[in-house]
Protein backbone atom coordinates (compact mmCIF):
# COMPACT_ATOMS: atom_id res chain seq x y z
CA UNK A 1 0.00 0.00 0.00
CA UNK A 2 1.14 3.61 -0.68
CA UNK A 3 2.22 6.29 1.76
CA UNK A 4 0.72 9.10 0.42
CA UNK A 5 2.12 12.87 1.38
CA UNK A 6 0.80 16.41 -0.10
CA UNK A 7 3.36 18.94 -0.17
CA UNK A 8 3.65 22.79 -1.61
CA UNK A 9 4.91 25.90 -1.61
CA UNK A 10 5.67 29.24 -2.26
CA UNK A 11 8.71 28.09 -4.59
CA UNK A 12 10.94 25.67 -5.49
CA UNK A 13 14.12 25.00 -7.34
CA UNK A 14 15.18 21.78 -8.10
CA UNK A 15 18.08 22.05 -9.71
CA UNK A 16 19.16 20.78 -13.10
CA UNK A 17 22.74 18.72 -13.23
CA UNK A 18 25.31 20.86 -15.22
CA UNK A 19 23.32 23.55 -14.65
CA UNK A 20 24.40 24.51 -11.27
CA UNK A 21 26.10 28.18 -12.02
CA UNK A 22 23.22 29.72 -13.53
CA UNK A 23 20.86 27.23 -11.32
CA UNK A 24 17.45 25.95 -13.25
CA UNK A 25 15.04 23.95 -12.05
CA UNK A 26 13.47 20.77 -13.01
CA UNK A 27 9.58 21.67 -14.40
CA UNK A 28 8.58 19.30 -11.27
CA UNK A 29 9.90 17.90 -8.46
CA UNK A 30 12.53 15.26 -8.36
CA UNK A 31 12.46 12.13 -6.51
CA UNK A 32 15.60 13.05 -4.55
CA UNK A 33 13.46 15.86 -3.36
CA UNK A 34 10.71 14.42 -2.72
CA UNK A 35 12.37 11.41 -0.24
CA UNK A 36 14.02 14.60 1.34
CA UNK A 37 10.62 16.31 2.24
CA UNK A 38 9.67 12.56 3.76
CA UNK A 39 12.30 12.15 5.63
CA UNK A 40 12.12 15.78 7.41
CA UNK A 41 8.75 14.59 8.70
CA UNK A 42 9.44 10.79 9.43
CA UNK A 43 13.08 8.85 9.05
CA UNK A 44 14.00 5.73 10.68
CA UNK A 45 17.25 3.87 9.90
CA UNK A 46 15.76 0.68 9.50
CA UNK A 47 13.42 1.53 6.12
CA UNK A 48 13.59 3.55 3.35
CA UNK A 49 11.28 5.48 0.95
CA UNK A 50 10.76 4.51 -2.78
CA UNK A 51 8.93 7.25 -4.71
CA UNK A 52 6.52 5.69 -7.16
CA UNK A 53 5.35 8.89 -8.40
CA UNK A 54 4.41 12.48 -7.98
CA UNK A 55 1.00 14.34 -9.32
CA UNK A 56 1.18 18.04 -10.01
CA UNK A 57 -0.96 19.89 -8.49
CA UNK A 58 -0.49 23.41 -9.61
CA UNK A 59 -0.11 25.31 -13.43
CA UNK A 60 4.39 25.39 -13.71
CA UNK A 61 5.32 28.82 -13.34
CA UNK A 62 8.72 30.38 -13.10
CA UNK A 63 10.39 33.58 -11.81
CA UNK A 64 13.85 34.36 -11.73
CA UNK A 65 15.92 34.94 -8.32
CA UNK A 66 18.90 36.35 -8.06
CA UNK A 67 21.36 35.19 -5.07
CA UNK A 68 24.45 36.21 -3.58
CA UNK A 69 26.84 32.98 -3.37
CA UNK A 70 30.79 32.23 -2.08
CA UNK A 71 33.03 30.50 -4.20
CA UNK A 72 35.08 29.93 -0.96
CA UNK A 73 34.42 26.70 -0.04
CA UNK A 74 35.86 25.08 2.64
CA UNK A 75 36.86 21.46 2.90
CA UNK A 76 35.73 18.41 4.48
CA UNK A 77 39.37 18.85 6.85
CA UNK A 78 38.91 22.44 7.64
CA UNK A 79 35.57 21.96 8.84
CA UNK A 80 36.14 18.83 11.23
CA UNK A 81 39.09 20.27 12.51
CA UNK A 82 40.41 23.01 10.92
CA UNK A 83 40.48 26.89 12.52
CA UNK A 84 40.02 28.60 8.45
CA UNK A 85 36.86 30.69 8.30
CA UNK A 86 35.18 31.43 4.74
CA UNK A 87 35.44 34.71 3.31
CA UNK A 88 32.21 35.90 1.72
CA UNK A 89 32.43 39.07 1.66
CA UNK A 90 35.93 38.71 -0.38
CA UNK A 91 34.61 35.89 -2.60
CA UNK A 92 30.89 36.60 -3.12
CA UNK A 93 29.43 36.44 -6.43
CA UNK A 94 25.58 37.16 -7.63
CA UNK A 95 24.01 34.23 -9.53
CA UNK A 96 20.58 34.06 -10.97
CA UNK A 97 18.52 30.95 -10.70
CA UNK A 98 15.36 29.82 -12.44
CA UNK A 99 12.53 28.76 -9.63
CA UNK A 100 9.46 27.52 -9.70
CA UNK A 101 6.19 29.76 -8.27
CA UNK A 102 3.55 28.45 -6.18
CA UNK A 103 4.18 25.08 -6.47
CA UNK A 104 1.94 22.14 -4.74
CA UNK A 105 2.65 18.33 -5.14
CA UNK A 106 1.06 14.88 -4.08
CA UNK A 107 3.77 12.32 -3.50
CA UNK A 108 2.93 8.67 -3.98
CA UNK A 109 6.09 6.24 -1.90
CA UNK A 110 6.69 2.73 -1.09
CA UNK A 111 8.50 2.32 2.38
CA UNK A 112 11.09 -0.70 2.05
CA UNK A 113 11.91 -2.20 5.38
CA UNK A 114 15.48 -3.00 5.72
CA UNK A 115 16.76 -6.64 6.92
CA UNK A 116 16.45 -6.74 11.20
CA UNK A 117 13.74 -3.66 11.67
CA UNK A 118 11.67 -5.47 13.72
CA UNK A 119 8.47 -3.90 12.53
CA UNK A 120 6.42 -4.11 9.18
CA UNK A 121 6.16 -2.06 6.75
CA UNK A 122 2.69 -0.80 7.92
CA UNK A 123 4.38 -0.09 11.06
CA UNK A 124 6.62 2.34 9.82
CA UNK A 125 3.35 3.86 6.90
CA UNK A 126 0.68 4.66 9.98
CA UNK A 127 3.40 6.00 12.25
CA UNK A 128 4.08 8.76 8.91
CA UNK A 129 0.63 9.23 8.78
CA UNK A 130 0.00 10.04 12.20
CA UNK A 131 2.95 12.51 11.67
CA UNK A 132 1.46 14.40 9.23
CA UNK A 133 -2.28 14.57 10.79
CA UNK A 134 -0.59 16.56 13.32
CA UNK A 135 2.01 18.29 11.53
CA UNK A 136 4.74 17.00 13.13
CA UNK A 137 8.26 16.95 11.66
CA UNK A 138 11.72 16.40 12.33
CA UNK A 139 13.15 19.45 10.62
CA UNK A 140 11.39 21.67 8.23
CA UNK A 141 11.23 20.84 5.07
CA UNK A 142 12.15 22.43 1.50
CA UNK A 143 11.72 22.44 -2.21
CA UNK A 144 15.19 21.60 -3.61
CA UNK A 145 16.81 24.63 -1.39
CA UNK A 146 16.55 25.60 1.97
CA UNK A 147 15.62 28.88 1.19
CA UNK A 148 11.88 27.52 0.04
CA UNK A 149 10.36 25.89 3.00
CA UNK A 150 7.43 23.24 2.30
CA UNK A 151 4.27 22.92 3.95
CA UNK A 152 3.10 19.37 4.03
CA UNK A 153 -0.74 17.63 4.42
CA UNK A 154 -3.12 14.99 4.09
CA UNK A 155 -3.70 14.63 0.29
CA UNK A 156 -7.02 16.29 -0.99
CA UNK A 157 -8.73 15.64 -3.89
CA UNK A 158 -7.80 17.75 -6.61
CA UNK A 159 -6.83 16.61 -9.91
CA UNK A 160 -3.70 16.92 -11.73
CA UNK A 161 -3.10 19.40 -14.22
CA UNK A 162 -3.77 18.88 -17.69
CA UNK A 163 -0.16 18.61 -19.21
CA UNK A 164 2.00 15.97 -20.67
CA UNK A 165 5.61 16.91 -21.28
CA UNK A 166 9.17 15.18 -21.83
CA UNK A 167 11.03 16.39 -19.11
CA UNK A 168 14.74 14.89 -20.20
CA UNK A 169 17.10 12.99 -18.19
CA UNK A 170 16.29 13.51 -14.54
CA UNK A 171 18.01 12.58 -11.16
CA UNK A 172 16.06 9.13 -9.59
CA UNK A 173 18.32 8.52 -7.07
CA UNK A 174 21.86 8.06 -4.97
CA UNK A 175 23.91 5.96 -3.53
CA UNK A 176 25.32 7.00 -0.75
CA UNK A 177 26.79 3.50 0.69
CA UNK A 178 28.75 2.89 -2.67
CA UNK A 179 32.59 5.27 -2.82
CA UNK A 180 32.67 7.17 -4.71
CA UNK A 181 29.16 7.99 -4.49
CA UNK A 182 26.75 6.49 -7.46
CA UNK A 183 23.68 8.28 -9.42
CA UNK A 184 21.10 6.96 -10.96
CA UNK A 185 18.98 8.66 -13.26
CA UNK A 186 15.58 8.41 -15.20
CA UNK A 187 14.03 9.47 -18.83
CA UNK A 188 11.16 11.64 -17.01
CA UNK A 189 7.84 12.07 -18.65
CA UNK A 190 4.82 14.15 -17.36
CA UNK A 191 1.60 12.36 -18.40
CA UNK A 192 -1.78 13.85 -17.45
CA UNK A 193 0.19 15.67 -14.64
CA UNK A 194 1.57 12.90 -13.52
CA UNK A 195 5.30 11.70 -13.28
CA UNK A 196 6.08 8.19 -13.10
CA UNK A 197 8.93 7.01 -11.16
CA UNK A 198 10.66 3.59 -12.20
CA UNK A 199 11.41 0.61 -9.13
CA UNK A 200 15.43 1.24 -10.32
CA UNK A 201 17.65 4.08 -11.79
CA UNK A 202 20.12 3.95 -14.67
CA UNK A 203 23.77 4.11 -13.96
CA UNK A 204 25.86 6.99 -16.02
CA UNK A 205 26.93 4.76 -18.58
CA UNK A 206 23.35 3.22 -18.97
CA UNK A 207 21.79 6.48 -19.75
CA UNK A 208 23.99 7.73 -22.13
CA UNK A 209 23.28 4.57 -24.18
CA UNK A 210 19.62 4.95 -24.29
Amino acid sequence: MSLVVQVGGSGALFTQPGLTAERTTYSVMTPTAAVGVLQAIYWKPQFLYRIQKIEVLEPIRTFTLRRNETTDLVSLSDAVGGDRTVDAAGHRVQRNALCLKDVRYRIFAQIDVLPGAGKAEAAYRDQMRRRVQRGQCFSQPYLGTREFPAYFQEPDEDKPIELSAELGTMLHSIDYLSTPRQSKWFHAKLRDGTLMVPRYGLGDDEIQER
